[in-house]
């Protein structure tokens, strides 16, 4: 299809190590795709990997990306033609290659599978650890070697388009940015060269739509009781994407969930930071100005994503051993029950820090309680009242499994001596588990050499060199001032007004909020300041926060530096991934005129 001057139809199957195995028949039975991508990876998958890579040299790939996803439907990929593009491979794609070959002869099928190798660092820890970098966020000192588990950068999309190119009908890869996989085959289709900058950022959010699966259909939605009775069928998202790098977004007919403007936008912002600086390997992105608009029931139409030159660097992440974690959640009901679970988690680490003391071991690193049901997550949010329901959620960070496996025993230990009403429904005792903390940093695009394996041999990658095509900055946009008079004004919680969606990135949460309709924005940006969202959520120890505007979109994007405990790979947080931060800004108040809110939408 290179060079082809209509569009390009792809449908996203995964979004995460674990997602549903129906969603690669369901595409498929829709009939009419080009191609079916699948994004496994995340800093927590490669942690996870790395660790099964150690156990045995042959594993540290998305086994049930072979088992589940592939060998079920291998025959009708191949009698469709759909060609697949999968981060399957994590830390060891030539080895998922092979196990797929091996299903595929096992069928009797002649499908072609190219894997791109180069971005696994590993064998290159110490020359990194030589060159003493520093994290690129918190500036920490490079680990000791010894505890490195993963060294991978993220590479970029033109690998997987030059695989295409080559004849292959499934390319699998290790680390690349989690949009590669779609972008790589809009590269293949139109024939996009990499100083075709804003149809690379068109594609690039078209991934980054898909990336997530049924976020952008309904999943983890604002308006979540709008699909409530279809999550069991929920459709996944297909984008069609235009020569232009606009594009459509649908999914299955048939299928349960939902398109619209909001699902759409909230997944748009979800974890891209700065919208006017969405660094990737292959094009620095300007989100700011993109329009999301509604065209028919379950369809809306992106576009206007700009581009600008690509970094010369690549990001590259490392997972490092950085001591255990464990914990456990204890119910407690009945009367005072907010109480009596404070008194227990208290009492079961200090009998543990006493047991430590006695045998001369560290202290804990860390330790957390959250009362789950006591909106111990709200802050200043928090309403008065007895919660006659809780679950103590109890953790602790050690730096040996000893210390850890000793406050899970004694915690559990407590049963008999715990005030009343302390209840659960578990089966094993809870095991410690290893750390794989998370260091960030940037390597010339020089320094990684690129290849893509095949039946046929292996092909050298070299990136391409660009001019500064776009060397400015983007313009900041100034947003609309709401008027400072209160007359005529209600209050209202900010869910009446906006869509929002949060999660992670790294140690930072990340915040969207999109106004559902643009004369709302100004009355929530007057409300939703920098120092008011840090105020808000400062019981979880924010840093800086910043605050960025959409005006394409009607919406803001906020950044809470540092918040998360060290983030999903390391944190002993309840929610280490901030998924419900959104949540919790949705209840604040914000003042409106209420003519605004009885004026048509």
């Amino acid at each position: 299809m290179k060079g082809n001057t209509t569009t390009v139809r792809i449908g996203g199957a995964s979004g995460f190590w674990g997602d549903a195995s129906l969603s690669t028949g369901q595409l498929l039975a829709q009939g009419d795709l080009h191609f079916i991508v699948y994004d496994y990876l995340a800093e927590i998958t490669m942690g996870i990997l790395a660790r099964a890579r150690v156990k045995d040299a042959k594993q540290g790939y998305a086994t049930d990306f072979i088992s589940a996803a592939m060998a079920p439907n291998l025959e009708e990929i191949g009698r469709q033609g759909v060609r697949i593009i999968s981060n399957a491979g994590g830390v060891n794609p030539l080895d998922c290659a092979a196990a797929l070959r091996a299903e595929i002869a096992k069928q009797g099928l002649a499908l072609k599978v190219s894997a791109v190798l180069g971005d696994d660092l590993f064998d290159r820890v110490h020359e990194l650890a030589a060159s003493k970098p520093q994290d690129m966020f918190s500036g920490a000192p490079f680990p000791d070697p010894a505890l490195v588990g993963s060294v991978n950068a993220y590479l970029g999309a033109f690998p997987i388009a030059a695989a295409l190119n080559a004849g292959a009908d499934i390319v699998i890869t290790g680390r690349c940015v989690d949009s590669a996989v779609t972008l790589g085959a809009c590269i293949h289709t139109f024939g996009w060269s990499p100083e075709d900058l804003d149809q690379l950022a068109g594609g690039s959010l078209a991934g980054h739509i898909l990336e997530c699966g049924p976020q952008a259909t309904g999943g983890n939605f604002t308006d979540w009781a709008s699909v409530a009775d279809s999550y069991a069928r929920i459709g996944y998202p297909i984008a069609e994407v235009s020569p232009d790098g606009g594009f459509v977004v649908s999914k299955p007919q048939g299928s349960g969930g939902l398109v619209s403007v909001g699902t759409v936008a909230e997944q748009m912002l979800y974890e891209i930071g700065d919208p006017q600086a969405y660094w990737l390997p292959d094009v620095r992105c300007d989100f700011s100005e993109v329009r999301i608009e509604q065209t028919a029931t379950d369809q809306v139409h992106v576009s206007g994503a700009r581009g600008c030159t690509p970094p010369a660097t690549y990001k590259a992440c490392v997972t490092w051993h950085n001591g255990f974690r464990g914990g456990h959640l204890f119910g407690f009901y009945g009367i005072d029950a907010e109480q009596k679970a404070q008194v227990f988690a208290q009492a079961a680490i200090e009998r543990s820090r006493s047991l430590l003391k006695q045998a001369k071991a560290p202290d804990f690193s860390e330790t957390s309680i959250e009362l789950v049901g006591a909106e111990s997550q709200f802050g200043e949010q928090r309403r008065s009242g007895v919660a006659r329901e809780v679950a103590a959620k109890i953790a602790v960070r050690h730096p040996s499994a000893q210390g850890v496996g000793l406050f899970i025993r004694e915690a559990t230990g407590l049963g008999l001596s715990a005030p009343p009403g302390l209840c659960g429904f578990a089966g094993a005792r809870p095991k410690p588990s290893p750390v794989m903390a998370l260091f960030s940093l940037a390597i010339p695009k020089g320094l990684v050499t690129v290849q893509v394996v095949s039946e046929t041999g292996t092909q050298a990658f070299d990136p391409p060199a660009l001019a500064d095509k776009f060397a400015q900055e983007p313009m900041p946009h100034a947003i609309e001032k709401a008027a400072e008079s209160d007359a005529g004004c209600i209050t209202v919680p900010l869910v009446q007004l906006a869509w929002a969606r949060s999660g992670d990135k790294g140690d930072s949460a990340n915040i969207g909020v999109i106004a559902r309709h643009a004369r709302y924005l100004p009355w929530i940006a007057a409300a939703l300041d920098d120092t008011t969202v840090g105020r808000l959520f400062a019981h979880f120890q924010v840093g800086q926060v910043e605050r960025f505007y959409l005006p394409g979109c009607h919406a803001l994007n906020f950044l809470l530096h540092n918040t998360l405990g060290g983030g999903g790979t390391s944190s002993l947080r309840f929610d280490p991934q901030a998924k419900g931060y959104s949540q919790l800004l949705l209840t604040h108040p914000i003042r409106i005129p209420a003519a605004l809110l009885q004026a048509p939408t």
